[in-house]
C-alpha cells in the first residue's frame, strides 16, 4: 500500500482510505460486527485512513470507529469526521456555538480528546468565503480540540476558494472515471497550495464496479433508491449526478477497459487505482459494505495501469458523461 501526506495535515495516510457513510446509514443495513469487521479488515489490508461524518447513521458511523479505535489503540489510522449537516443547510448555522457542539459530540463519539481532521461538509457556497467561519475553526485548532480542518465540497468553483486559504489542509471532492473537471484545476492547485486532496465516490456509487445493470433493484434506505434524482440531498452525490441507465451503459464500457488494461484485476480496483495515481490526490476513500470489498479495494493501492488508460478513460467521459455533468459541478 502506497503512503502519501495528507496535505497541511502532515499526517501519512494510505492512498486507499475507507469511507465509511455506509457503515451509519443510506446504503442498506449493516450490523455493528459486520461494521467492525469491515474496519479489521481494512486495517489489516494496509488501510490508515478512514472517513465518516457525524450525520451518518446520526453518529453510529463514529461510534462504530470509536469501538474500533478503543479496540486498536496502537493502529496508526487517521481519522477525517466532517460537521455541518445536523441543521438546516444556512450560512448563519456555521457558528462558533455550533461548531463547539459539534466538534464536542464527535469527540465523544470517537472517543478522543483531539480530533484528527474535521471537514466542512459541503456547506452553501457563501461559507466558503467568510473569515469568521474560518476564524472559528482556528480557534478549535487553538484550543486542542482538532489537530486540522479542512472542506468537503460539490464544486469545483468552492474547490478553488478553499485552497487559497492558508490553513486549509484538505479538500475533499468527488473525483472518478465519471467526473473529471477537478483534473483541469482542482489538483493542480491544491499540488502548487500544498493541500490534500480526499478523492470521495470513486466508484460512483459502485457504478463503475461494473455489477449493476438497468433492472437492478436497491433497498428502499439506500440513497441510489431514494436521492437518484436529488430528492434528500445534491444529486451529484448519486451515481455521480449521472442519470442511472447513461452510468449503466458507461460502465459496461468503462469494464472492458478496465479488463484490457489490467486483466487481474476487477473494474473498480482499476477505477481506484486511475484516482490514485493522479498527481495531487492523498487518499481516495471507497466505502465497503462487507470484508471481502475492503480487502479487494486496498488492493487498488499497489495496481500500476498504462499510462494511456488515462486517455480511454477522457475519450468515454467525453463521449458518454460530459454533457450531463461536467457544467454542473
Amino acid at each position: 500500500m502506497q503512503r502519501r501526506t495528507l496535505g497541511r495535515t502532515g499526517r501519512p495516510v494510505s492512498v486507499i482510505g475507507l469511507g465509511t457513510w455506509q457503515l451509519g446509514a443510506d446504503w442498506g443495513d449493516v450490523d455493528e460486527a459486520d461494521a467492525l469487521a469491515v474496519l479489521d479488515a481494512a486495517h489489516g489490508a494496509g488501510v490508515t485512513f478512514f472517513d465518516t461524518a457525524d450525520v451518518y447513521g446520526d453518529g453510529r458511523s463514529e461510534t462504530l470507529i470509536g469501538t474500533w479505535l478503543r479496540a486498536n489503540p496502537d493502529s496508526g489510522v487517521t481519522v477525517a469526521t466532517k460537521m455541518g449537516r445536523r441543521l438546516p443547510q444556512e450560512h448563519a448555522n456555521y457558528s462558533p456555538e455550533h461548531f463547539r457542539a459539534w466538534v464536542d459530540r464527535s469527540r465523544a463519539n470517537l472517543g478522543v480528546d483531539t480530533l484528527d481532521l474535521v471537514q466542512l461538509h459541503c456547506p452553501p457556497t457563501s461559507v466558503y468565503g467568510d473569515d469568521a467561519v474560518f476564524d472559528a475553526l482556528d480557534a478549535l485548532v487553538a484550543d486542542g480540540s482538532i489537530a486540522a480542518y479542512g472542506v468537503s465540497v460539490e464544486r469545483v468553483d468552492e474547490a478553488l476558494t478553499a485552497i487559497a486559504r492558508p490553513d486549509v489542509a484538505t479538500v475533499q471532492i468527488i473525483l472518478n472515471a465519471f467526473r473529471l473537471k477537478p483534473l483541469d484545476a482542482v489538483l493542480p492547485a491544491a499540488v502548487e497550495a500544498g493541500v490534500g486532496i480526499i478523492a470521495r465516490v470513486p466508484l460512483a456509487s459502485g457504478l463503475l464496479s461494473g455489477r449493476y445493470t438497468k433492472d437492478t433493484v436497491f433497498a428502499a434506505n439506500d440513497h441510489r433508491t431514494f436521492n437518484r434524482h436529488g430528492e434528500s440531498f445534491d444529486v451529484g452525490e448519486t451515481f455521480s449526478g449521472v442519470d442511472y441507465e447513461t452510468g449503466v451503459a458507461a460502465a459496461a464500457e468503462f469494464t472492458e477497459l478496465a479488463k484490457a488494461a489490467a486483466p487481474d484485476a476487477t473494474a473498480a480496483q482499476v477505477a481506484l487505482a486511475w484516482i490514485a495515481a493522479q498527481p495531487g490526490v492523498s487518499s481516495v476513500i471507497p466505502g465497503a459494505r462487507n470484508v471481502d470489498q475492503a480487502r479487494a479495494n486496498a488492493a487498488a493501492g499497489s495496481l500500476e495501469l498504462p499510462a494511456s488508460f488515462g486517455d480511454s478513460v477522457r475519450e468515454l467521459y467525453d463521449r458518454r458523461i460530459r454533457a450531463q455533468v461536467h457544467a454542473r459541478w
